[in-house]
């Protein structure tokens, strides 16, 4: 037992993440999924959020490190005729809803009060781990919204908005409370790009799938569904997704780069002058993949004693 112990401190000491990139010092990951819409006909938002849902699962990112807020719950609607299911593509290939998910946030709790309260740490006495964002300076952390916007602003519920402004403070105070090491916002509305405009804090990368005075579309609808099943956006991004595994070199900067207005109907932008690393070198997995790793303990010595070593006689 000794000896295992002995080992153990010496892979702590030596092993490295081999997911992390020069500069990169995470050593977990989360993801806060949010579709901010209600409604049936809404259904594409829904599955936008758990289309992403699935891939940060696939990719390696546990439901313990994954905040998913949905406003309504399509797969329950009685207009749906497939029930119990949500689907992403007309030929219903694959059911994004299935036995394995976990909804953090349901209806009326998908809140922007709660949204911030998540990210901020500030939730009330009592809430569970579950419904948590425990992150920690050591983290990163990508953020997924989709719903309808506008110039800077994003509807929740059809009842209120969270504006630009109410972000970029949202991510200050993380930044000031050490809930994240690099931030990743993503946002799939019309006008998305203004979403981030107001972000003033170091280490947050932003990408959106239209600027302003441009509409986000949908991408197909169901005959049998009766609604359009996922915005074009988001559709594309998990389309290239598909084809990145756990260990994969695949970078950030080949995911914007695959950007087109051709697919996309809009303009996508990427903000990155807060961002300190070379997109070139952050990989994808930094934010959508799970970190299979240790923190290196480079800072001690071993100093052991003669009665610790194994007794071989």
């Amino acid at each position: 037992m000794l000896l295992l112990r002995w080992l153990g401190l010496l892979c702590l000491i030596t092993y490295a993440p081999a997911s992390e990139t020069p500069g990169s010092r995470h050593t977990n990951n989360w993801a806060v999924l949010v579709c901010t819409s209600r409604f049936w006909f809404n259904y594409r938002h829904m599955a936008n959020t758990l289309g992403m849902y699935r891939t940060v699962k696939r990719l390696g990112i546990p439901d313990s490190h994954i905040i998913l807020m949905l406003a309504d719950d399509a797969a329950c609607n009685p207009r749906n005729m497939f029930a119990g299911t949500v689907y992403s593509n007309a030929a219903r290939m694959l059911d994004l809803y299935g036995e394995n998910i976990e909804v953090d946030y349901r209806g009326e709790e998908v809140s922007v009060e709660n949204f911030i309260r998540l990210l901020t740490g500030r939730v009330p006495e009592g809430t569970p781990n579950s419904k948590r964002l425990n992150t920690d300076e050591n983290s990163n952390v990508f953020v997924y919204m989709t719903g309808h916007g506008g110039d800077e602003f994003l509807k929740f519920q059809d009842s209120e908005e969270i504006s630009a402004f109410d972000l970029a403070d949202a991510f200050e105070q993380m930044s000031q409370k050490h809930r994240f090491n690099e931030l990743f916002f993503m946002a799939d509305t019309c006008q998305a790009n203004t979403l981030y405009s107001k972000i003033y804090t170091p280490n947050v990368l932003a990408t959106g799938c239209s600027a302003k005075g441009e509409n986000s579309y949908s991408h197909h609808a169901d005959q049998d569904i009766g609604v359009a099943v996922i915005d074009r956006f988001t559709h594309f991004v998990l389309n290239f997704l598909e084809g990145v595994n756990k260990t994969s070199q695949t970078t950030m900067q080949s995911l914007f780069d695959r950007y087109s207005f051709d697919e996309m109907h809009s303009n996508p932008g990427v903000r990155s002058d807060l961002f300190d690393r070379s997109l070139g070198q952050v990989l994808l997995t930094d934010f959508f993949g799970g970190v299979s790793a240790v923190e290196p303990l480079t800072h001690l010595t071993l100093q052991p004693q003669p009665n610790d070593l194994p007794n071989w006689t």
